[in-house]
């Protein structure tokens, strides 16, 4: 199995580079989010799924206050009076707007001097002695911390009411694709997960084998225009599709539809970032829950990838039998592998990247959509809760679905094949998408 080429003995300069450019990376993602609007934005709450961003900003520079200053560093606490404000355990996204949170201006002052505490801190850091610190792992998870708060803050911008405040280039234009629709991947072996990546996360360990039947995996991700074919063929009036859980769940929402979708006479519209726009019919679907990429599936004749079928598509290399850190290789993504990092505000038409397909031929499983899979959010054998039982522990269980890929809201540094989120399967605010498999007949 390749693993990442930088190990705990690297040089510490290198290391030292690399989490500062994580952390300035995200840090200029947070403050475009947060200067794009004005303060009366910055406190509303724009959905009861999602915080007022300012409670973003702060809770950012808390949580880098807590690992970098405290934990790692083992200074006092700035602000210790406002650690249960930012708790995201302690306050529910719909209690946050009623607490008194710093003001926008306090919230970012507080943010910059936790920041430049905390790149002190990195000037000096050893990278060896605990397993917090070594391979600068501390400031690898707080970069990736910041960038999914910085997702998470993206969604509210597209939930948020109001004229356009962000504005992005569209990826390059595409050909119609016209390669095969589904690519098989071979049965056997596969190792999934990593012990050697050195900014995973706890719930991305141990690296173990799994044995996976062969399948057969949808090339690109499932585009607005195959959905509508299930939208026009009656798809969300046919109980026949659906889970009863998910049946009941659209019944009792008048759910007909991706959410931000609106028919006018014969097209469909959506609203995206505060734009109106005819739904783009060869970009991969967005915004769809779990439940609709099933009844989708269903009615395709097809099902969900299990979640290690996904990642063998994404990562297994049949040349060597081993497995990849990204479908292209072990590179860190550049621009020609995927649409990551919020360079565009939407995803890339199906069949785009050609130079991130696996070698087995199946593109975009990184970036443009977070993708549904069928799979449960469970530990792996051998699973520890590290640094803390709250990022991944207590999601475990039934309650919770499997994302894989990343979409275009995503920032590399929170981003490998080996990745894994998960969210409630009626989420529909989130960027998601899906493709589907099948399994060969017989095995």
């Amino acid at each position: 199995m390749t693993e990442h080429a930088i190990d705990p003995a690297t040089d510490a300069e290198a290391l030292r580079e690399r989490a500062l450019a994580s952390l300035v990376t995200a840090r200029d993602r947070t403050t475009l989010l947060t200067s794009c609007v004005d303060g009366p934005d910055l406190t509303a709450q724009h959905s009861p799924l999602m915080s007022p961003l300012v409670w973003d900003l702060a809770h950012i520079g808390n949580q880098e206050e807590q690992w970098l200053l405290r934990a790692v560093a083992g200074q006092e606490a700035i602000r210790p009076e406002i650690d249960s404000l930012y708790d995201a355990f302690e306050h529910p996204r719909a209690e946050r707007p009623s607490l008194p949170l710093l003001p926008p201006d306090e919230a970012r002052r507080y943010a910059a001097d936790v920041r430049g505490r905390a790149l002190d801190v990195l000037e000096r850091a050893a990278f060896d002695g605990t397993r917090l610190t070594e391979a600068g792992f501390a400031f690898g998870m707080i970069a990736q911390h910041e960038q999914q708060h910085d997702e998470t803050m993206l969604i509210t911008h597209q939930l948020r009411k109001g004229p356009q405040a962000l504005t992005a280039p569209d990826p390059d234009p595409v050909p119609l694709f016209t390669g095969p629709a589904e690519v098989l991947v071979p049965g056997g072996p596969f190792t999934m997960g990593t012990s050697g990546e050195p900014w995973a996360l706890d719930n991305e360990r141990p690296a173990h084998r799994r044995e996976v039947a062969p399948f057969f995996i949808d090339t690109t991700p499932v585009t607005n225009r195959a959905y509508q074919a299930f939208i026009e063929d009656g798809g969300y009036d046919d109980q026949r599709w659906w889970a009863p859980e998910g049946w009941a769940h659209i019944r009792r929402h008048s759910i007909a539809a991706p959410l931000f979708w609106r028919r006018d006479g014969a097209q469909w519209l959506r609203r995206r970032f505060g734009v109106t726009e005819v739904v783009p019919p060869d970009e991969p679907v967005l915004h769809v829950c779990w439940y609709e990429a099933d009844a989708y599936a269903r009615w395709a004749g097809r099902r969900l990838p299990t979640e290690v079928e996904w990642e063998k598509a994404a990562r297994f290399d049949p040349a060597t039998g081993g497995s990849m850190r990204y479908p292209w290789g072990d590179a860190d993504p550049a621009p020609e592998h995927a649409n990551l990092g919020q360079r565009h505000l939407r995803p890339a038409p199906a069949g785009s990247y050609p130079a991130g397909e696996s070698p087995l031929g199946v593109r975009q499983l990184i970036g443009d959509v977070w993708e549904w899979t069928a799979s449960d959010f469970l530990p792996y054998p051998g699973f520890q809760a590290f640094p803390y039982k709250e990022y991944s522990e207590v999601f475990f269980g039934p309650d919770h679905k499997v994302l894989r890929g990343g979409s275009f809201a995503v920032d590399p540094v929170a981003c490998r094949g080996t990745f894994r989120n998960w969210d409630y399967p009626i989420r529909r605010q989130i960027f998601s998408g899906f493709r589907t498999a099948r399994s060969v007949a017989g095995s």
